[in-house]
């Protein structure tokens, strides 16, 4: 590795407090960034170089977070150059960075599904609120947010409706299925008694 190539690297660890995992990666990117434009001084070394270098990362099916990463790393590199006055201009300050590939998100078959709401199959209250749990997020679509916000007065058991605050307390009327109605029942007749004081709301689901 050149000078400048180690100056930037003593920066990050002394003024920057980067840790030797940062550092040692950043050194193998600079290492293969170099191999690239060998022949050529950094003075010379355009935005077209830069860009050649991430095609050939992507040609041999570097991850686009990797690619990522070895981009912010040469930006990096460059703008260091431009403060120490080496160079003029970073010709890596307009190349955008790859976007992530966007996965779909997983979920349950309706096997797994059906284990899960199987699994609270004790006679003890715990679990049967956990079935409570379980059923109500699967019958509702609630967030785990939402749910655990739920106060006694918000549900109305007989008709199947929750009063459920959302993002920025919004408030919507949520209906819920007869599984989950009647596994609400069973944990409200098991729960263990708690004392509380006259006039505060009670959490529908208890620790």
């Amino acid at each position: 590795m050149d000078k400048n190539g180690q100056k930037f690297l003593n920066f990050l660890q002394t003024e920057k407090n980067a840790s030797q995992h940062t550092v040692k990666n950043y050194s193998i990117d600079l290492r293969e960034f170099a191999e690239t434009h060998q022949k050529k001084c950094i003075e010379d070394v355009t935005h077209l170089d830069i860009r050649a270098f991430l095609a050939s990362l992507k040609g041999r099916q570097f991850s686009k977070s990797s690619i990522s990463r070895k981009l912010a790393c040469i930006r990096s590199y460059f703008k260091y150059l431009v403060r120490e006055n080496i160079l003029e201009t970073n010709p890596a300050a307009n190349i955008s960075t790859p976007k992530r590939d966007k996965h779909l998100p997983k979920f349950l078959d309706a096997d797994e599904m059906s284990a899960l709401l199987e699994a609270p199959n004790k006679d003890t209250w715990e679990e049967k609120r956990d079935r409570a749990i379980l059923e109500t997020l699967y019958s509702s679509g609630l967030r785990v947010s939402e749910l655990m916000g739920l106060n006694h007065d918000d549900l109305d058991i007989f008709s199947g409706l929750l009063r459920v605050r959302g993002k920025g307390k919004k408030e919507r009327i949520v209906p819920i299925g007869q599984l989950a109605q009647k596994a609400i029942e069973n944990y409200l007749q098991a729960k263990a008694p708690r004392e509380s004081e006259p006039g505060l709301k009670k959490p529908l689901y208890m620790n």
